[in-house]
């Protein structure tokens, strides 16, 4: 053999070499656990569904997965550990309509990028959103709620699970729309928000139909229209916005799967295959029903194609109504 050939025998085992062990442990994944890192606190939609699907994946899987919340900075502390997690196959995200959907349009400064460094593999959910009120307020309907705005401005407050979400970002497009000023109170994740409401120490709040749903059917708060195209089963006598106060009213919440940008499609795939077999199972689909939400399988392209036309809309209510999280 020559110097030349030997050099060459080299060279095709250095690179074929990798790629056969890079294969060999994709057959093996996942070998370990896999962490899914959760952008907001306990108690949230997200929160909700990514420990559904976590649950019902580990039942598939050799290997559990383990949920991780990490709030804060609306959602953009989670969404960039995920970003910057080894695209590996052992940490998996869930992308909200917020942190994938509205951030790149009102945060300047944001520590990812929605488009480039996640790997999207299907959206898990979609889900209304719903005006709920405590008990004691005046308001009996969502045409009263926006009469008393526009008696007093800026003296209704509302509280969201965090700025920039998709819950902060219905109402204040329902501001634009009916020309009302209402005052944001913004925290930390519904949890903490509804707690709040359900003390009396804040009257009014937009949230999740799944996060909501359980105190409104207790009686701990009232609800006042949902934010879909049509009213939900789950609580048919509760009005649409669009029927109320603003026709063609339409805000949707949803999470789904991601991953780290450079993730192995052949991880992609099988994740993807796995997690749409869960969400068109019937008993599954069922209990996310009566969890709130509905279930929204799809490829990883169609959740990629779906995302960019998320971020364009919010992107036009966001400079509608002058939106900025960072100055």
């Amino acid at each position: 053999m020559t110097i030349l050939t030997k050099r060459r025998s080299l060279l095709t085992a250095a690179l074929v070499l990798p790629a056969l062990r890079s294969v060999q442990a994709q057959g093996d994944w996942p070998s370990r656990p896999v962490r899914m890192i959760v952008p907001f606190p306990p108690g949230q939609a997200a929160d909700i569904f990514g420990r559904l699907m976590a649950e019902e994946l580990s039942k598939r899987w050799p290997q559990r997965i383990v949920v991780e919340n990490r709030a804060g900075g609306a959602g953009a502390i989670g969404m960039e550990a995920i970003a910057r997690a080894s695209p590996d196959g052992y940490t998996l995200g869930v992308g909200t309509s917020g942190t994938l959907g509205v951030n790149p349009s009102v945060m300047s400064r944001l520590p990812y990028d929605a488009t480039r460094d996640f790997a999207a593999i299907t959206n898990i959910f979609t889900l209304p959103l719903i005006f709920v009120v405590h008990p004691s307020f005046q308001a009996e309907s969502m045409a009263a709620l926006v009469e008393f705005a526009r008696s007093a401005p800026g003296q209704l407050q509302y509280a969201s699970a965090g700025p920039g979400t998709a819950q902060h970002m219905t109402a204040e497009m329902l501001a634009y729309r009916l020309r009302l000023q209402m005052t944001h109170v913004p925290y930390r994740g519904s949890g903490p928000a509804m707690a709040d409401l359900i003390a009396g120490n804040v009257k009014v709040m937009v949230d999740s139909l799944a996060s909501a749903l359980p105190h409104v059917q207790g009686g701990r708060i009232r609800a006042l229209a949902v934010t879909g195209r049509s009213r939900t089963p789950q609580l048919p006598d509760v009005p649409t916005v669009a029927e109320t106060v603003s026709p063609g009213f339409e805000a949707l919440g949803w999470s789904g799967l991601v991953a780290p940008a450079g993730t192995p499609s052949e991880i992609i795939q099988r994740i993807n295959a796995d997690a749409v077999t869960i969400l068109r199972d019937t008993a599954v689909a069922e209990r996310m029903v009566q969890l709130g939400g509905f279930p929204d399988p799809g490829t990883p392209e169609e959740f990629g194609r779906f995302i960019a036309t998320e971020i364009a809309k919010w992107g036009e209510v966001a400079r509608a109504a002058d939106i900025r999280l960072d100055g």
